[in-house]
């Protein structure tokens, strides 16, 4: 199988998590960001992740690959549940923390934005819905102070151990880690205990990288 990504996409996180927590043996393609042609041919649209099955068939929706590669590793099945109060979480940070990743993510180097062109096409994008690229890093102080509560926030529903984030692992850690993952591509960030060793412990498990190292 290949499942086709770009580095720093969540939606592609979300897929590549499934095949490291299982198990499963996939081939990872990165796409150039600006690259329309082939995620159409395939799926009909210009969106990622999408996995080319044994079969040659393609499927899109990070979702349902995560559920499909679930079955097929035979492995026992994901816990569904994902908790209201990690909802509510994700759905407040996910209005303002692209904010925070996106201008910094065509700065580190990723292999989908090896070209100048895949820079532009990205950068144009996105500041229709953020706004300005430069302006969203020169506001970095304002929007780190929110993170920094909303992180202590979230850090009340850690479990610890050694598993998912609310004890077993399951779906509500393949929303939550892709969020948390990008974010350490944030410097600055100061990370209650509880939430670092996790973000930790599900890159190892997943096979997913962080960006700590790279951090701007």
């Amino acid at each position: 199988m290949k499942l086709y990504i770009y580095d720093h996409c969540p939606f592609c996180v979300r897929a590549r998590m499934i095949f490291g927590l299982r198990g499963v043996a996939v081939e990872q393609v990165v796409l150039a960001n600006d690259d329309e042609a082939n995620p159409i041919r395939m799926i009909g649209a210009k969106q990622v992740p999408i996995l080319e099955k044994d079969d040659g068939s393609f499927m899109g929706e990070s979702l349902d690959i995560v559920r499909y590669v679930d079955e097929l590793a035979g492995k026992g099945r994901l816990k569904e549940e994902v908790r209201p109060e990690v909802q509510a979480w994700l759905d407040k940070v996910g209005e303002y923390v692209n904010k925070l990743v996106q201008p910094r993510m065509v700065k580190i180097g990723l292999p989908e934005f090896a070209e100048a062109s895949a820079v532009r096409y990205f950068t144009e994008k996105k500041e229709q819905n953020i706004g300005n690229f430069e302006q969203n890093l020169a506001d970095t102080p304002q929007y780190l102070a929110q993170i920094h509560a909303d992180l202590q926030a979230l850090e009340v529903y850690a479990a610890g151990g050694d598993a998912g984030f609310g004890g077993e692992t399951g779906m509500e850690d393949i929303l939550l880690f892709p969020v948390l993952r990008n974010l350490t591509i944030v410097k600055g960030i100061e990370w209650p205990a509880q939430t670092a060793a996790y973000v930790a412990r599900m890159s190892r498990a997943s096979g997913v990288n962080l960006y700590m190292e790279r951090a701007i």
